[in-house]
């Protein structure tokens, strides 16, 4: 059994019917032929308590958001700039960290900070990754521990921080929130674009909403 198998195996039932799919989008990507493969097999899911979501090729079906929408410039990647240019996002962990493709593999997106990290060669090693280490790699221990507390996240939701982590918001039960996962998105590429410039221990005054004139 391969690893994309097993993954596929512990996951929860698909999130949308298989229907037609425009492969042009994931033509751009080497590795597009695999993710079509993992979707053909199943159409989206999420695994780990809900802590990894893997977006389905279609919303038919399932209230939440298809690749084709989430990749869109429409929603939240545009808000990033240049930051997300080249990269495909198939798929989230529980705190909005994004999983994507790009000409070089597969690449770690931290939602707050708009920075890659080089992750796998091809996605049987995503899926090795993410089956080795899941509590890691997914934040399965925050989703498991706030859905106790707190019920299960409703599709279309994700964790994020009442304060971010990268202002010092401590990685806590107590500092998490469920929230809308495009509007968590925004917030956090609003929070990325006004500190990418600044060296670390830098302090700063976070601006929300309309920006003043320089």
């Amino acid at each position: 059994m391969t690893r994309i198998e097993k993954l596929l195996l512990i996951s929860s039932e698909p999130l949308a019917r298989t229907p037609p799919f425009d492969t042009e989008l994931l033509n751009r990507f080497p590795l597009g032929s695999e993710l079509m493969s993992i979707l053909e097999n199943k159409n989206g899911f999420y695994a780990f308590e809900s802590a990894l979501h893997v977006f389905p090729s279609t919303s038919e079906s399932f209230l939440g958001t298809n690749l084709i929408e989430w990749n869109s410039d429409s929603l939240w990647r545009t808000d990033y700039g240049d930051l997300t240019s080249g990269l495909l996002f198939f798929a989230e962990d529980i705190l909005q960290d994004q999983f994507c493709l790009s000409i070089s593999g597969v690449l770690r997106f931290n939602a707050e900070t708009g920075g890659t990290t080089p992750m796998a060669a091809a996605l049987e090693e995503w899926a090795a990754i993410i089956l080795r280490d899941y509590g890691a790699e997914t934040g399965w221990q925050f989703a498991s521990r706030w859905q106790a507390e707190n019920g299960p996240l409703l599709p279309g939701t994700r964790l994020m921080p009442k304060t971010p982590f990268l202002l010092g918001g401590s990685y806590s039960i107590e500092n998490l929130w469920a929230g809308d996962a495009v509007e968590g998105m925004r917030f956090k590429a609003d929070l990325a674009m006004q500190t990418k410039s600044l060296p670390n221990g830098t302090e700063v005054r976070i601006v929300l909403g309309e920006k003043p004139p320089n």
